[in-house]
């Protein structure tokens, strides 16, 4: 596993597993723009794209992670019914912004996919909740004397 590489971890939506892909940081920051609604001073190459679209009046219906190949993921945009090959981290950057859905194929899934514990949800919650509502003071001890 690359050390320090972001990484994409797409979940499925009714199960527990997630599709790890390790991304650019350029492509990492453009979906975490997306995620955060961040709108630049200038359009960026996704943002670009999108516009594009919308000008010739063309809609990326959904994006397809299809498969990988020698540590290489693959991805489709289903643009008017015509598929276009792309790497998954500018179809996710896309799709996030075209608010298009994003699949996973499941023999993917199968054979590359990681269990997310339900339970590691709820324990990462409680401690986040913790967190959130702790103080040093919390754990000031009395002085013996």
């Amino acid at each position: 596993m690359p050390s320090g590489v972001p990484m994409l971890l797409l979940r499925e939506v009714d199960g527990t597993r997630a599709l790890p892909i390790w991304i650019g940081a350029a492509e990492a920051a453009a979906i975490a723009n997306a995620l955060e609604g961040v709108e630049p001073p200038r359009p960026l190459t996704h943002d670009l794209f999108v516009m594009m679209l919308e000008v010739f009046g063309h809609t990326l219906e959904e994006v397809r992670i299809t498969a990988l190949s020698e540590g290489t993921f693959y991805a489709l945009l289903v643009v008017d019914s015509e598929q276009i090959s792309a790497r998954p981290s500018d179809a996710v950057a896309l799709a996030l912004r075209c608010g298009a859905p994003i699949y996973g194929a499941p023999e993917l899934l199968d054979e590359v996919g990681v269990e997310i514990l339900p339970e590691r949800d709820e324990e990462v919650e409680k401690f986040r909740e913790f967190l959130d509502n702790v103080s040093p003071e919390d754990f000031d001890t009395p002085q013996e004397s």
